[in-house]
């Protein structure tokens, strides 16, 4: 009974220990980096999850010599009617998650010397390691901070990033099209980061940027759900790299101006972020004046006359104009008055127009633009940018450039009736895809397992904006100069800056500056709105002299509008 009581004993000893044993071994795995049953595969996880990749260099800029720290990563943001305590998910978010966006962006801040000295580290919990300068810290020198983006909409924002201000510049023909690789990256002496830090964002499906769950189309590709999107990064990255304090900028190109304004309302009305400036480059604030194709729009022929001062500098450019002066601007405002009164008050009488108003309105179109006169009467006196593009050099077989009329391409078919392709971004768009491919892999040291998408594969572009006020859900046919007018308001200090190219029939300068003086706003804040024009196209920066005054420019708006800017 004894020896059944100690073997007993032994057993319910031994059995325990095996459990105890048995436990801790699992235990271990479980802590150990090689032991992960329950980690996911990143294309089984359901939701992203934002990362970092941090590295350094420097830039020389007017001669000074700028340190800094790089950081390519992405952020993860939700549309606006995301609720963020998990308890409150749908029940079936394992199945069927919500949409949500991975925003990929890459940011430049300024090394302090002083403090990479004394050995501070910076941000420990970034890949890469550490490097030997320390960003700035937001209490010690409130370097500017600007958010750039291109537009599309849903365009990567490698444009702006290796063509206007990023540290490092792909250098490119100048008019024409650039020869194939090697391509050649060169010190930007041109980079704002002089005068502010940088944060080039790519937008939902675009570049980096990934989207993903139920609807995600749906939740991201608008005008106001792409807006939603920006604000929610700007908003997340003030909080992650602490410059809530530090003067703030918007910088948007193309449709980025229109995000501009859309998000600059959202920021000051909504997030209660008041911004120093908004820059914007190659503006369009409102859809209907939208060169290309104004003819589906018929009764609105305002895209006709604000645009008929680029096709005047088209036309100027190759010389194709019957009586070519030799300075550009003055003819430039002769054509804007034209456009405004006797061009206005022709269209405006359509049918009612006579033959002999008919006949004097196209010849002073052809004096203007260098297009035939018969063919300006068989178009009604009304010529699309996209026909204007394919007619002005057919008789040579060329094509000329819609975002930059200096650039020329043969013609896909001397019958067509409008432009097939765009010669400037032909000529452009190689050197820039691969320079940032290789600039992104070997400097930025970010993972080379993911396509840089060039634009997001949109199907179906949301245009209906609801405007600041508007309480019947209706919404506006893409038109956010009330959203702009709304954030001057808000915000009377806000200071808006608009930079146009001159060869630019994408976007055409006058257009930008028509919407500006008929934003809704006191008399008094349009003196918070400067103008800049240049002798190149949508892509100012695409002609190196234009760079160099752009740079110029921009520096001198935001170190006056920033005391801290000179830091």
């Amino acid at each position: 009974m004894r020896f059944r009581t100690q073997t007993h004993l032994l057993s319910l000893f031994v059995a325990t220990m095996v459990v105890i044993m048995t436990r801790a071994t699992l235990a271990i795995a479980a802590d150990t980096p090689d032991a992960k049953p329950d980690a996911k595969k990143p294309d089984e996880q359901k939701h992203f999850v934002s990362d970092q990749q941090r590295s350094h260099g420097s830039v020389t800029v007017g001669g000074q010599h700028i340190d800094y720290e790089a950081y390519a990563g992405t952020l993860v943001v939700h549309p606006k009617d995301w609720d963020d305590v998990p308890q409150n998910a749908p029940p079936d978010e394992d199945k069927n998650p919500r949409p949500e966006a991975s925003m990929f962006y890459v940011a430049y801040f300024k090394s302090d010397a002083e403090k990479g000295e004394k050995g501070e580290k910076g941000d420990k919990g970034a890949k890469g390691g550490a490097a030997d300068k320390a960003p700035l810290e937001p209490g010690s020198v409130q370097r500017p901070v600007t958010f750039i983006y291109n537009g599309g909409p849903g365009s990567a924002s490698l444009w702006l990033h290796m063509g206007a201000w990023g540290p490092k510049r792909v250098v490119t023909a100048d008019g024409t099209h650039t020869p194939a690789a090697p391509y050649n990256m060169v010190n930007n002496a041109y980079s704002m980061l002089d005068v502010s830090d940088l944060v080039f964002i790519d937008a939902p499906g675009a570049g980096l940027s990934r989207i993903a769950g139920k609807d995600r189309e749906k939740a991201f590709y608008g005008i106001d759900p792409d807006a939603q999107a920006f604000a929610n990064f700007i908003v997340q990255f003030l909080t992650k790299y602490g410059r809530w304090n530090s003067p703030k900028y918007l910088f948007g190109e193309s449709y980025g101006t229109l995000r501009s304004a859309a998000v600059i309302y959202l920021l000051e009305a909504e997030k209660h972020v008041d911004f120093n400036g908004v820059m914007l480059l190659s503006q369009i604030l409102n859809y209907d004046n939208n060169a290309d194709e104004p003819q589906l729009n018929p009764g609105m022929d305002l895209p006709y006359q604000l645009m008929l001062p680029t096709l005047t500098a088209a036309a100027w450019y190759h010389h194709k104009l019957p009586n070519q002066p030799a300075e550009l601007e003055p003819l430039l405002h002769e054509v804007e008055a034209y456009a405004m009164n006797d061009y206005a008050l022709a269209l405006g009488k359509g049918a009612m127009l006579s033959d002999e108003q008919r006949a004097a309105v196209a010849a002073k179109l052809h004096d203007y633009t260098g297009l035939p006169v018969d063919y300006l009467l068989r178009a009604n006196l009304r010529v699309n940018g996209l026909e204007f593009e394919q007619t002005l050099q057919i008789d040579s077989g060329l094509t000329t450039g819609r975002l930059d009329a200096r650039f020329s391409g043969p013609a896909v078919d001397m019958l067509d009736k409008e432009v097939e392709y765009d010669p400037m971004e032909a000529a452009l768009g190689s050197a820039y895809v691969s320079v940032f491919n290789d600039y992104l892999r070997k400097d930025l040291k970010y993972p080379p397992d993911q396509e840089v998408r060039l634009f997001a594969d949109i199907k179906e572009w949301e245009r209906k904006h609801r405007v600041p006020g508007d309480t019947s859900g209706d919404g506006s046919n893409g038109n956010v100069m009330p959203d702009l007018a709304y954030a001057m308001k808000l915000n009377p200090n806000l200071h808006i800056m608009l930079n146009g190219g001159y060869f630019d029939v994408g976007t055409p300068y006058y257009e930008g500056m028509y919407e500006m003086q008929h934003l809704s706003i006191p008399n008094a804040l349009q003196k918070n709105i400067e103008y800049d024009y240049y002798y190149s196209g949508h892509m100012v920066y695409a002609h190196e002299d234009a760079l160099k005054q752009l740079h110029a420019k921009v520096a001198d708006f935001i170190r006056r509008t920033s005391p801290t800017a000179a830091h």
